[in-house]
């Protein structure tokens, strides 16, 4: 065996040797270029194709989920909550909305309220006489556009909003993108625009007000374990009535679409729940 001197000296006769920079050739490129252009790019037919594919499976999976009517549907969550009497019905309301579409929002009066309805808070856009009537009507919050930034700065909270015909022009600039996903925009479809504070303000006392999230979903406590079933179907009936109309499956919108006079945009439900604090979420067949 060497000693450490010799072995010093030996390492230090062996020739230096430099590492090269790896780089690839010309030719190289080459091959990888030709491999990229044999990549297969699916055309625009085979997409749609992909698509229409995706679609019929989750159709089959729908048909396939098992589903009750709703009278038995009241009757199973009645059977497991047997021992809670004052437990809670809560509806689900499942929409298709797609981009640009406003969410699917309502009012509605339930022949039996599940619970106390919360106070609105109505906010109005007006100016000179009509925002004197505005304040006889009722209205919480009136001003002209020096509301516009507080509404914007979340200062002033209404649950409605209403304007004049002469000041939306003013407030839509500044408002349109913070109130429009909230629902909350006057609009003149929605009857929101108008210069009948009074008549609007009554039309809507009494009423308690649903609105579906981003997502387009909608839940809402719809009844009391301890309400008679007929009290219970005709409130999920009367709230369904409800969202039919806010999202175009009625059949005078039908009539309308057939006849291309005014029909509003259709928004599919494609799924309604019924479920409980402690019981299952059952989907409804006959909704």
């Amino acid at each position: 065996m060497l000693g450490p001197l010799c072995r010093r000296a030996w390492q230090a006769r062996q020739p230096l040797t430099i590492a090269r920079p790896f780089s690839t050739t010309n030719a190289l490129q080459l091959a990888r270029k030709d491999k990229k252009s044999q990549i297969r790019v699916p055309s625009k037919k085979a997409l749609v194709a992909k698509v229409k594919r995706r679609a019929a499976k989750a159709t089959k999976l729908d048909e396939a989920a098992e589903k009750l009517p709703l009278m038995n549907a009241i009757t199973v969550l009645r059977a497991v909550e047997v021992a809670r009497p004052n437990a809670t019905y809560e509806l689900f309301v499942k929409t298709a909305i797609g981009n640009g579409v406003a969410v699917p929002k309502g009012r509605v009066n339930l022949p039996r309220e599940a619970k106390p309805k919360a106070e609105d808070t109505i906010l109005v856009f007006a100016e000179g006489r009509l925002a004197e009537e505005a304040k006889k009507a009722g209205a919480h919050i009136v001003g002209g556009p020096e509301l516009i930034e507080g509404v914007a700065n979340n200062r002033y909270k209404a649950t409605t909003i209403l304007c004049t015909p002469a000041l939306i022009r003013t407030i839509t600039p500044k408002l349109g993108r913070v109130l429009g996903p909230l629902g909350l925009m006057p609009s003149e479809r929605r009857g929101t625009v108008t210069e009948d504070f009074a008549g609007y303000i009554q039309r809507i006392q009494g009423t308690s007000e649903w609105r579906a999230d981003k997502s387009g979903n909608i839940r809402v406590p719809i009844a009391k374990m301890h309400f008679p079933i007929d009290d219970v179907l005709r409130n999920i009936r009367h709230f369904l009535s409800s969202v039919k109309r806010a999202t175009g499956n009625t059949k005078e919108e039908e009539s309308r679409r057939t006849k291309n006079v005014g029909a509003k945009p259709v928004t599919a439900i494609t799924k309604v729940m019924l479920s409980s604090c402690q019981g299952p979420g059952i989907r409804i067949s006959d909704f």
